[in-house]
């Protein structure tokens, strides 16, 4: 009678991830085996007497280091992305973002959905946040700040939310750019259901394993990783207490820089940008604010299209929300020829209203 083969003993991706699937160990203690051990295969090997050694490990969470079935869960999640196209970043192998760690605690696992680019310890990337119940002008700053951030070569980061997130991941791919969706769910997940197809044209990251729905508690977790992947984060609109301030939060933890967009006075909305505005944020009426502030250049002027000289000069004027008295003076037109222009505009697709000001679509 031969006796059983004996189990493969895992790699370090799969160590990594069977680590991950075990329910007592955290980022912090899955990072602890690692520096204790040296990698995560010899932490998943080592006998309980060792273990037991490793500082903030209390004796559950030791006794799961090993368990067979969260090695059996790695491998059927490792097929799982193989078959869904997602790429698996593990901390500690090469792909996984440096700009993840300015966290106290980076995720061990990361679940990719389409092409990540580099983002270095310090992104040239920004996290656009705000409320879901954004105001028809929060949006279209948002929208505006997106593009113009986007075709200076800056990458949009944003949690495809409904309000703010969706106005900003929209213009920047619109413009050309890249945007990041960082999610509360898995990437074969997307929450809302009705920002599926915009998410098709992000890429999609999450912390969370393939097929995990979106849950109230995913959501703070997922903003750390915002404010982490981002050089700066910028609130648009927020009540005083709202993720968006739980991400403003983070970014100053990650030593980020903080914008905030100043709002109507007495609005709900503007209360966490206002709040962040007494404490320092930089005060951010542009994407030529948050260029500025980082040392990343200037707006590049957008193409404009072939329009009559009296439209062209008043789209080139749109460089932020401006009143028709501004348009009149920043143009030299008269007041007739400003308003014809713009309706002109708002026909094109070029140019809206909201609030009284105008700005480019």
């Amino acid at each position: 009678m031969f006796d059983p083969p004996a189990p493969v003993p895992p790699d370090e991706r799969r160590a990594l991830l069977a680590l991950r699937f075990c329910a007592q160990l955290g980022p912090r203690r899955i990072e602890a085996l690692r520096a204790h051990f040296g990698s995560a295969v010899r932490a998943w090997q080592a006998p309980l007497r060792d273990l037991r050694e490793v500082p903030g490990l209390d004796a559950r969470a030791a006794q799961s280091v090993g368990n067979p079935e969260c090695l059996t869960r790695a491998d059927q999640e490792l097929a799982r992305v193989a078959q869904e196209d997602v790429t698996l970043l593990l901390r500690g192998l090469p792909g996984y973002p440096a700009a993840l760690d300015a966290l106290g605690d980076p995720p061990p696992a990361l679940w990719v959905r389409g092409p990540l680019p580099d983002l270095p310890t310090v992104p040239r990337a920004i996290g656009i946040v705000g409320t879901r119940a954004a105001s028809p002008h929060a949006q279209a700053f948002t929208r505006m700040l997106a593009a113009d951030l986007a075709r200076a070569g800056v990458i949009v980061v944003s949690g495809l939310a409904r309000g703010i997130d969706t106005a900003a991941h929209g213009a920047a791919v619109e413009a050309g750019g890249v945007s990041i969706g960082v999610l509360g769910s898995a990437v074969n997940r997307v929450y809302p259901s009705e920002n599926a197809r915009l998410a098709a044209r992000l890429t999609l990251v999450s912390e969370y394993p393939l097929d995990t729905g979106p849950a109230q508690h995913h959501f703070p977790t997922r903003n750390r990783l915002i404010a982490a992947l981002s050089a700066g984060t910028v609130v648009v609109e927020g009540e005083r207490k709202s993720g968006s301030l739980i991400t403003a939060t983070h970014a100053l933890e990650c030593g980020r820089t903080v914008f905030a967009v100043p709002g109507r006075a007495g609005d709900p909305r503007a209360a966490g940008p206002h709040a962040l505005l007494r404490d320092g944020a930089v005060l951010t009426e542009g994407a030529a604010d948050l260029l500025t502030e980082l040392g990343w250049g200037s707006v590049p002027d957008a193409p404009l299209p072939d329009l009559p000289p009296e439209q062209a000069r008043v789209l080139a004027a749109l460089t932020g929300p401006v009143t028709l008295d501004d348009l009149v003076t920043a143009t030299g037109l008269p007041l007739q020829d400003v308003q014809t222009a713009l309706v002109m505009l708002n026909l094109l697709g070029l140019a809206e209203e909201v609030g009284g000001r105008w700005m480019r679509r």
